[in-house]
């Protein structure tokens, strides 16, 4: 089941934000996956995300393709004010959604895994807006870092994002990096390794800064692959398999994992399974 509704998320002055949802037949997850959309945050629309919403779907989630403001419409930071206010209308229409309002999970690709990212950095709304929970954020070959020194293209993101004014502080202050902290949630982070415009060695820095706050957190890495490899046909489905895998057993059933790993795995002792 579809239902596209584009006035959602009102904001005064502005236009509404459109969403599309996909439900499951069944409500057992009662858990939801926002799907943000790359672009740059320049270009791109939430119908990019109607391919991998499905195979959400149809996996038992109640998966959500938003939209947020393109910088050709608003300057940063509204791009990610955008996304708290879909995450907080999600939350707010849990009922309605049939899900659990603590199990609001994010998936984002290049610019849009950026806005995942940095949502569920402050979800605590200690920076850009009020309190919004993630429950869970999965990040496919997003730039945690937007400061200058560590990309080799040009222009360099943070001139894409924040203009011909764009500087560091700017961009370290837009940076998810640099937020994070103990509390941040689950994360699986995926990047190809033959990617020119996010190097891998980005991810695999930010995958050793979420482990050493003490994150459940999980690096995949594909091979000769580069930017956006995850829309081929061929790999779509895999990813999205891998994707579910994981939010079910970090967002929608993290108990019976546990359990199961300690009923059946002679290697778990009594200790609680690695990411637990």
């Amino acid at each position: 089941m579809v239902i596209s509704t584009p006035e959602v998320v009102q904001r005064a002055a502005d236009r509404d934000l459109g969403i599309d949802i996909f439900w499951p037949d069944s409500d057992a997850k009662r858990t939801a996956v926002i799907l943000l959309h790359g672009g740059g945050w320049s270009f791109g629309h939430r119908s990019e995300m109607h391919r991998y919403a499905r195979l959400l779907r149809d996996r038992g989630f109640v998966a959500i393709a938003a939209e947020y403001r393109l910088t050709g419409e608003a300057p940063w930071p509204v791009q990610i004010l955008d996304v708290k206010d879909v995450i907080r209308w999600v939350a707010g229409n849990a009922d309605w959604l049939r899900i659990d309002p603590a199990k609001i999970a994010l998936q984002g690709f290049s610019s849009g895994g950026h806005l995942a990212l940095l949502a569920a950095a402050t979800a605590g709304g200690v920076a850009f807006g009020a309190p919004a929970p993630v429950a869970a954020v999965v990040s496919l070959f997003a730039p945690p870092d937007l400061t200058q020194a560590v990309f080799p293209v040009r222009p360099p993101p943070l001139i894409s994002l924040f203009g011909p004014e764009g500087n560091e502080d700017l961009a370290r202050a837009a940076s998810p990096l640099y937020h994070i902290a103990p509390g941040f949630p689950p994360a699986f982070l995926l990047s190809g390794m033959e990617d020119k415009l996010l190097p891998y060695q980005q991810t695999l820095r930010l995958f050793e800064t979420l482990a050493a706050v003490g994150t459940p957190v999980e690096l995949h890495l594909y091979q000769g692959h580069t930017h956006e490899f995850a829309a081929m046909p061929s790999i779509t489905e895999p990813v999205q398999a891998e994707i579910a895998l994981f939010l079910d057993r970090t967002v929608a059933n993290p108990d019976f994992y546990r359990e199961e790993n300690l009923r059946l795995n002679k290697f778990a002792g009594s200790g609680a399974p690695p990411g637990s």
